[in-house]
């Protein structure tokens, strides 16, 4: 009994790691993992770099998009996709 005592604080302190660290990461990754699989055409974004653009192309099989900015259009992977503009909009006029 005396040897689980002495574990008791590690224990402890490996569930509040896991609470407050691990898991919200794991919610997160897969929030981003489900808003990539759901981009279509036509969605206005923005990438984690800060550009914004229109998705005019999708490609399956090597999970990549193509975004039309006022620079041109540039191939992006789905991952690089930090938000869709209107749902950000939408929020901020919620607020």
């Amino acid at each position: 009994m005396e040897q689980l005592s002495s574990f008791l604080p590690f224990i402890a302190m490996f569930a509040v790691v896991y609470f407050f660290m691990i898991a919200p990461q794991m919610k997160r990754a897969k929030q981003e993992k489900k808003f990539a699989s759901e981009l279509k055409k036509g969605d206005k974004v923005i990438t984690k770099s800060g550009m914004h653009g229109k998705v005019i192309e999708l490609n399956d099989k090597d999970s990549s998009c193509v975004i039309e900015t006022l620079a041109g259009k540039i191939k992006f992977e789905r991952s690089a996709i930090s938000m869709e503009m209107s749902k950000k909009v939408n929020s901020d006029t919620a607020s």
